[in-house]
């Protein structure tokens, strides 16, 4: 599926503020919308996107209302109708006195497998447009485990420098110091209840009938013995969310080997034509020698850049994408496998103490 968005309006309310954003403040109603909206099109299997709207205060994005992109049919992309329909959407919130004013979009990711020249085009075309913007990562599956995936990025100032001079060669980022750990900035984000939602949970806990909460090692519920317990929980649980993992890495790092592999036989084309221009100087230089000993002018000189022509060196921003996408893979790994072991193995020396 292609990356909708593309924002071609700004918002006039926000173009006197500092771009400069420190954190996220999302309502939880959002939250709850974006997560329907990924679970009605679940069957389809495709990232589903849409609005954020909202407005800043003091260096602070707030998103209070969102909507989703519509389905696109087959065959059907354009973007033109896609403006058309937020900018009809924003008129009629605005009409029923809801927030209106464009402040990102969101998008749904399988695994952390987001970062891509997709998201890329889409959040550069934001950010020139409505300086503030922000794009809002859900991941369903991870959420699906018990870990609520949201995350919030925007592209850093070298990065969209980068971008908009659309130059990514080796000798370019030497120069800039961009890597890529720097091509994102994650904002800090935090959910918000209004008071009558805060309210209803507190009276919520009250009335649901308490349970028992001493086992606080426990890796499971329903089950006697730990053996059963471990064989379960890791199988079920542990195997399959690192295994697909892992197989993410690896096939990510694939593209990266063949990635350098393509650079690796740049370099040495490099150096092959360098050696080729020596041994031709060289030569030249050898010539005018024995001319000059005959009495002979020397041989004109030439304009050796049209004889061997610069090599054009090959865009390194899918390294730099790649290389993100590996170090949030091993991020997610070494994460879930910290905690996942730290629990097995605590839980392994109380079983035999116990013996």
């Amino acid at each position: 599926m292609a990356e909708r968005g593309g924002s071609s309006f700004s918002n006039s309310s926000l173009s006197g503020s500092s771009s400069r954003i420190d954190s996220v403040q999302v309502e939880g109603l959002v939250v709850l919308k974006i997560i329907k909206h990924c679970q009605d099109e679940r069957s389809a299997g495709e990232v589903v996107q849409g609005v954020l709207l909202g407005l800043i205060q003091n260096n602070k994005l707030e998103i209070t209302n969102c909507f989703p992109f519509p389905s696109s049919r087959a065959g059907d992309d354009d973007d033109e109708d896609d403006v058309n329909y937020q900018m009809e959407m924003m008129r009629r919130l605005r009409a029923v006195n809801v927030d209106h004013l464009h402040v990102g979009w969101y998008q749904s990711t399988y695994l952390g497998s987001f970062i891509n020249r997709n998201l890329l085009d889409s959040q550069f075309s934001y950010q020139s447009s409505i300086e503030e913007s922000v794009v809002l990562i859900y991941d369903p599956l991870k959420t699906s485990q018990g870990m609520l995936s949201l995350k919030v990025f925007r592209l850093s100032d070298k990065m969209m420098s980068m971008y908009k001079d659309e130059e990514f060669s080796a000798e370019k980022l030497a120069k800039s110091g961009l890597s890529f750990e720097a091509m994102f900035e994650e904002i800090p984000l935090v959910i918000r209840n209004s008071s009558l939602i805060n309210s209803l949970l507190c009276e919520v806990e009250v009335l649901s009938p308490h349970t028992q909460t001493d086992n606080f090692l426990s890796l499971s519920t329903g089950y006697g013995s730990f053996e059963f317990i471990f064989s379960f929980w890791f199988t079920l649980i542990f195997y399959s969310y690192l295994e697909k993992n892992v197989r993410l890495l690896m096939a990510t790092v694939d593209e990266l080997c063949q990635d350098a592999n393509k650079f690796n036989n740049h370099l040495r084309n490099v150096a092959r034509q360098q050696q080729q221009k020596e041994a031709y100087i060289q030569r030249r230089q050898g010539e005018n020698v024995q001319r000059n000993s005959r009495g002979d002018p020397p041989l004109p000189e030439e304009d050796l850049s049209k004889i061997f022509k610069p090599l054009q060196s090959p865009s390194r921003l899918d390294y730099l994408l790649l290389s993100q996408q590996v170090n949030t893979y091993s991020k997610q790994v070494n994460q879930f496998a910290t905690h996942s072991f730290g629990k097995l193995f605590l839980a392994q020396a109380l079983q035999d103490n116990e013996k």
